[in-house]
């Protein structure tokens, strides 16, 4: 602690480190609330994120995803609520909290004309480390992106997958116990959205909590240990992604018949089976299973016997997909974008 810092920042300090040993949580927020204008963007928002955890706030655009990004990383100030980040508090303690956390938003924001090197030197230097520190922190990092090769070329000449991840290694400059995503594989083709879920989950191996927002209902499957839908500023549904796909119902079968015609005799053959009524359309056959061991089994057999042909059968599990159009009754990509951003 360098000399003539006062008490309460020590104290701050203590009361972060005390409260990561305890086992609080990493995030935490309660009653949060942002109105522009007359639209009330957020509602009343509670979260919990446990440390060294992922939390996926998944919602379509104009849910408040990115309103509470900003609350928590101080950028904004909530109307009403409250939270915390690694034990300090987003308004009162901001100055603090800004050393603690890394934030990487949907647009990778790097100086295209400076080397991907000397971009993260330049954000260690703004973090108060002297040159040569910053430096060779900005290589570590490059190397563990894979970007050392290109450390000394100018970052206008990278890839959109090369500059998202030099974004992301801009945001563990400080090293941050904290990190929040906003919508990070915007713009990614496949191969480099895998890339950097698979630098994500290794972050959190390491102990790194991380909140992460996402239409990228694949993205929130993979990655999340726990979820919050949000919709209209409030969270309407939270859980693990295997919780929040039971609720929509379990595993089912799917049934393609040789004949459409047998339809009803299907359902009849299959009906106990499971708790719900089995339904058909045309050629298809869906069936609710109480218990996914031997069921595609039991359903061939059940039909076999009943002298139903069938062409294809699939043992299928909701996805976040199901779960979303489930709770808000629309896909995660319908709204409009959140208005903060198009202030």
């Amino acid at each position: 602690m360098p000399a003539g810092s006062d008490r309460s920042t020590v104290d701050t300090l203590n009361a972060a480190d005390l409260a990561r040993d305890s086992g609080a949580a990493a995030v935490s927020a309660h009653g949060l609330v942002k109105s522009y204008g007359s639209v009330r963007a957020l509602a009343g928002v509670d979260l919990e994120v446990p440390t060294a955890t992922v939390l996926g706030l998944l919602g379509p655009n104009g849910a408040g995803k990115t309103t509470i990004i900003r609350i928590l990383t101080t950028l904004l100030k909530p109307d009403a609520g409250s939270a915390q980040v690694d034990g300090l508090d987003v308004v009162r303690d901001a100055a603090k909290l800004r050393e603690r956390i890394g934030l990487a938003g949907q647009y990778a924001a790097v100086d295209e004309n400076l080397t991907g090197l000397e971009n993260l030197t330049m954000v260690g230097r703004l973090y108060g480390e002297k040159r040569a520190a910053a430096k060779r922190r900005g290589e570590e990092l490059l190397e563990r992106f894979e970007l050392l090769e290109a450390a000394n070329r100018p970052t206008k000449t990278y890839s959109g997958g090369m500059r998202r991840r030099l974004d992301l290694a801009a945001a563990l400059v400080a090293s941050p116990p904290v990190l929040f995503l906003d919508e990070p594989t915007t713009g990614l083709d496949p191969r480099s959205r895998l890339q950097l879920w698979e630098t994500i989950e290794g972050l959190v191996a390491e102990g790194t909590t991380v909140l992460l927002t996402t239409q990228n209902l694949d993205e929130a499957d993979r990655l999340a240990s726990e979820i919050s839908v949000i919709d209209q500023g409030r969270v309407i549904a939270g859980g693990s992604p295997d919780d929040l796909k039971d609720r929509v119902g379990g595993e089912r079968l799917e049934i393609r018949l040789a004949d459409a015609a047998q339809g009803e005799v299907a359902l009849g053959a299959l009906a106990s089976m499971t708790d719900d009524p089995p339904s058909a359309e045309g050629d298809l056959v869906r069936v609710g299973v109480r218990r996914r061991d031997g069921a595609i089994v039991e359903a061939v057999r059940r039909l076999d016997r009943a002298g139903i042909g069938v062409q294809d059968i699939t043992l299928r599990r909701p996805t976040l997909d199901d779960v979303f159009l489930a709770l808000t009754g629309h896909g995660a990509e319908s709204g409009e974008a959140d208005l903060q951003d198009a202030a």
